[in-house]
């Protein structure tokens, strides 16, 4: 395998353009070399087959979308309270959508693992992880509410992300802000 980082960066990012806009069944080496700007075979030469591809390609995505630092250190200077959380979920849906491609192959890919199990086991750890990572940072952070908070958090989010990116229209685009103000209200108890 060839080991030029930048050149698998640039793979990886092509393989979320290509997923988010032909799907899954979609993504093929030539489709990610074609999307890249690459000869054709380069990708080939950098993922040993599809399901390697589709691996790496759902660990990019999840790097593509960790917040900024900077961003996060800002946020992370008011006090720990309902506000707080609400803030941190604008700045969610804020990445998201600056990224939608990202979230859209990650959907895909979601799809997908219905039908892999190795993808399926793979995308289960993950996101597994980053949930328990985050009630973790939730609880010792002293933000208000219990697991159970950041799970309902966590999956009213979700569904509130999936409307928005791929059906907008069904919520509109102009109340977002306030839906998510609401859920965080609904959800979060008071500090």
């Amino acid at each position: 395998m060839v080991q030029n980082p930048a050149r698998r960066t640039a793979l990886a990012d092509a393989a979320i353009e290509v997923l988010a806009r032909e799907g899954a069944r979609g993504l093929t080496f030539r489709a990610v070399d074609v999307q890249a700007g690459v000869p054709n075979g380069t990708a080939s030469n950098y993922f040993a087959n599809r399901d390697h591809l589709l691996h790496q390609t759902a660990r990019h995505i999840h790097h593509r979308l960790v917040p900024d630092p900077a961003v996060l250190g800002e946020l992370l200077r008011a006090p720990r309270d309902r506000a707080l959380v609400a803030a941190l979920m604008h700045d969610l849906i804020r990445r998201i959508t600056a990224d939608r491609a990202g979230y859209l192959a990650m959907l895909e890919l979601r799809l997908e693992a219905t039908r892999r199990p190795d993808l399926q086991a793979q995308l289960t750890g993950t996101i597994r992880d980053d949930l328990e990572a985050n009630i973790a940072y939730h609880l010792d952070e002293g933000f208000p509410g219990d697991r159970e908070t950041v799970v309902v958090l966590y999956l009213a989010m979700t569904g509130l992300v999936l409307e928005h990116l791929t059906l907008p229209e069904v919520l509109g685009v102009d109340g977002l802000a306030a839906l998510i103000d609401t859920i965080v209200e609904r959800i979060v108890p008071a500090a």
